[in-house]
């Protein structure tokens, strides 16, 4: 006799915030799916049964975008258009009883390291084996890999720890499994990210381990890019430097957030490096690794900056020529110790800093591209689109990016799609034909 099945609820992730939440979402959408749950991941279609609204609670702006995602939600669940909200993530971790006095539509909240607690609503176990085979939701040929959890820095401005915890390395061995199931449904280029990336190993071996991680990593067959994200520059190991110059898997690239360069403003963040040190640092990096393309990002507007110290971060972005540069505003937060601090620098003030220092890197970015055309560059290409305009008549592009570009933040190159095929997912050399600030125009090399 035939037993009738039980429908399972449909589930919605919703993702907000950094990679670092993306992975966490994957591995949750791999734990409810391997249970015969059917997961979609920041879908535009009608909502599903289930919504878990995973969140940021990292500056202002990200922790109203979070709010405002949750109170959307909370209204459809008040309209009976979904059965179940449930709410996780940094602002989860970090504001729990607030919320939960607040939008009380919400189910239940969980932590940033609770999800067997959210998997028991489901009614399922979490099972760490599943971690080895995580569902993906970037484009399938490239992927992130958190290598670690948490940071035990303890700059003045930053709430990650409140809501992270204490700096956690995943063995080398797991990661190496997890780059095998990546390279195995066909990931090339896997992204290695954390809160600390250069404290990586320091709890399990008692030295940093990065270097050897990125060594047994690129023995995966299948993997064709290692890229670095999040290196803290305070005693920055600069073995690390050696394995980028030698390893050929190893992109040359380097995400490396130095927040400023003035003394009083760096003493006061508590980034236990100084602005000579600081400017060392980036001279033995290019020193070691000439073609290395450097990201870093500005903190702006932090309690005290003067002008004397915005005029100093202004010239040094004028005189290093970062290839990539990202602004933050400061946002004041409870519990950091910062907050101690008077929030003094106005609104309109710390806008408008960061709008003069990316205006400073505009040129910059421009003229480094400039120096690209008639280059040859392997790329990797991420999408096809329509869309783009070039003198008025509506183009299509094949979308790349070279080893010296991270997805979303950084350059595209792009390739006509009238003249050219090219499979997404693969790798071409393209010769660069033309460039903008912050894309670059090619054609495949052999045309």
């Amino acid at each position: 006799m035939k037993t009738k099945s039980i429908k399972k609820d449909q589930v919605h992730v919703i993702t907000l915030g950094c990679s670092k939440n993306l992975v966490d979402s994957e591995n949750l959408i791999t734990q409810l799916e391997h249970n015969q749950f059917k997961v979609k991941h920041n879908p535009t279609t009608k909502p599903a049964d289930i919504i878990v609204v995973n969140t940021c609670g990292f500056i202002d702006r990200a922790k109203q975008e979070s709010i405002d995602t949750i109170l959307e939600y909370a209204q459809l669940k008040n309209e009976g258009k979904i059965k179940k909200l449930y709410v996780t993530g940094c602002l989860s971790q970090r504001y729990r009883d607030n919320l939960m006095e607040e939008i009380v539509e919400v189910d239940d909240f969980f932590g940033t390291l609770e999800m067997p607690a959210l998997l028991k609503r489901f009614n399922v176990d979490y099972k760490s084996e599943l971690i080895g085979e995580r569902q993906i939701t970037t484009p399938s040929h490239f992927a992130y890999l958190k290598i670690s959890e948490g940071c035990n820095r303890t700059c003045s401005f930053c709430a990650i720890p409140l809501m992270r915890g204490k700096h956690i390395s995943q063995p080398i061995e797991s990661l190496v499994e997890q780059a095998k199931h990546l390279a195995k449904v066909g990931v090339k280029e896997i992204i290695l990210i954390a809160q600390e990336l250069t404290y990586y190993g320091l709890d399990l071996y008692k030295k940093r381990a990065l270097p050897e991680l990125i060594d047994k990593l690129s023995e995966v067959e299948g993997i064709e890019w290692i890229r670095l994200h999040y290196a803290y520059p305070s005693k920055f190991p600069l073995e690390i430097l050696d394995v980028i110059r030698t390893n050929t898997k190893v992109c040359n690239y380097l995400d490396i957030p130095l927040q400023h360069i003035a003394d009083p403003v760096l003493s006061r963040m508590k980034r236990q490096i100084t602005s000579i040190e600081s400017r060392d640092l980036i001279k033995q990096i290019r020193d070691k690794v000439p073609d290395i393309a450097l990201r870093t990002t500005m903190l702006v507007g932090f309690p005290g900056e003067s002008e004397d110290d915005f005029d100093q971060l202004s010239r040094f972005i004028e005189e290093v020529r970062f290839d990539r540069l990202g602004v933050f505003q400061y946002s004041h937060e409870e519990d950091t110790s910062a907050f101690l601090f008077e929030d003094n620098v106005p609104a309109d003030v710390k806008e408008q800093r960061a709008s003069e220092l990316m205006k400073i890197q505009e040129p910059i970015s421009e003229s480094l591209n400039q120096q690209k055309i008639g280059k040859d560059y392997k790329v990797l290409f991420d999408r096809k689109e329509s869309g783009y305009f070039v003198d008025r008549k509506e183009s299509g592009y094949f979308v790349g990016r070279t080893e010296f570009d991270s997805p979303e933040v950084d350059n595209e190159v792009l390739v006509p799609s009238k003249e050219n095929y090219i499979r997404i997912g693969d790798f071409a050399q393209v010769t660069i034909t033309d460039a903008t600030a912050y894309d670059l125009y090619a054609k495949l090399s052999d045309q």
